[in-house]
């Protein structure tokens, strides 16, 4: 099975706190996954349980605890200066179109300086023939765009042109943290079928990062569902979302209508804010909420364990506590 991309133990530890009463939390525990050509995978959990965390890590953002990154097999270096080739390869769009757009320029111009940033082209008459075809792929032309600020832009349709632009360097891999919250809900479908047609048509690999369960059981190939920075359950969407095992995957579930891909939903995924205390927890950190939870989940952390081709992080399957 070939991997474009994998990820292998990742953790990522913050301090917090004053100098004299600090405490470290773990953001992203020991975190695996990888993803494959043409394949839409999923990072799910609610607000603050590690999901943007792990993308910012991929992107070299934010510098890793512990951990590797692999892509086509060769490890990628932390050091900005040498991940040139990784971030051409793998490219990210963000929850809010307006912030990955410079104001004071117009689209047109950061498509161009984007193309000549990545040496892409350096003839103008080439760039703007690309631009176009790019932007085709989004439902937009070069002239929707052309001599328009982001302001003049709606939403949607900079969000397009965001899509657009990550396609400018042809990426094996896109990274996509909500990309569809901030946009109406008329128009969600239509980004998440966007992701869709560029895995068939171009074979595209996406890693969409969600709370909105609904559109990720309608993109999806494969999800894992993250927990105060664990992975706790992961694998086929029909398996995890229809017929989910993990008590914490069972809860989210039953937060959202009953999943179709026809149906859209709008509401946001809401349990209770994040609470430090169940990061600094030893054993299982969904124990003080699961309702099953037994005394061995309130020790040790539990082990992945192989459930009908799904990985769930549970003490309930491990038939050493049966």
């Amino acid at each position: 099975m070939k991997k474009i991309l994998e990820i292998q133990n990742l953790t990522k530890v913050y301090s917090i706190g004053s100098l004299f009463s600090r405490s470290k939390i773990t953001a992203v525990e020991n975190v695996s996954f990888y993803i494959k050509p043409s394949e839409i995978f999923t990072l799910a959990g609610e607000s603050g349980c590690g999901k943007t965390t792990t993308a910012k890590i991929i992107l070299g953002f934010e510098e890793p605890t512990s951990g590797k990154i692999l892509f086509e097999d060769n490890p990628i270096s932390i050091k900005k200066g040498k991940r040139y080739h990784f971030l051409k390869k793998v490219q990210a769009v963000f929850q809010n179109p307006f912030e990955s757009f410079n104001p004071l320029l117009t689209v047109d111009d950061i498509f161009f300086e984007t193309i000549y940033n990545y040496r892409v082209t350096t003839n103008k008459e080439e760039a703007i023939k690309l631009i176009d075809e790019k932007l085709k792929v989004v439902g937009l032309t070069f002239d929707d765009i052309h001599g328009r600020y982001p302001s003049e832009l709606s939403g949607g349709q900079l969000q397009r042109a965001s899509i657009a632009r990550s396609l400018l360097i042809d990426p094996s891999v896109l990274i996509t943290d909500e990309p569809v919250s901030m946009v109406d809900a008329s128009l969600r479908m239509s980004i998440v079928n966007l992701f869709a047609k560029l895995k068939s048509q171009i074979g595209l690999s996406v890693i969409y990062i969600t709370h909105d369960l609904a559109t990720a059981y309608y993109v999806s190939d494969r999800i894992a569902i993250m927990f105060r920075g664990n992975i706790v359950e992961m694998g086929p969407v029909d398996e995890v979302l229809i017929r989910p095992k993990h008590p914490y995957t069972k809860l989210l579930r039953e937060s959202i209508p009953e999943a179709d891909p026809q149906k859209k939903w709008d509401k946001e995924i809401t349990i209770t804010d994040v609470e430090y205390e169940e990061y600094l927890r030893q054993g299982c950190k969904f124990a003080g909420r699961c309702p099953v939870a037994m005394e061995i989940c309130k020790k040790e952390v539990p082990k992945e364990i192989l459930v009908d081709d799904v990985l769930v992080k549970c003490h309930m399957y491990d038939k050493n506590f049966e």
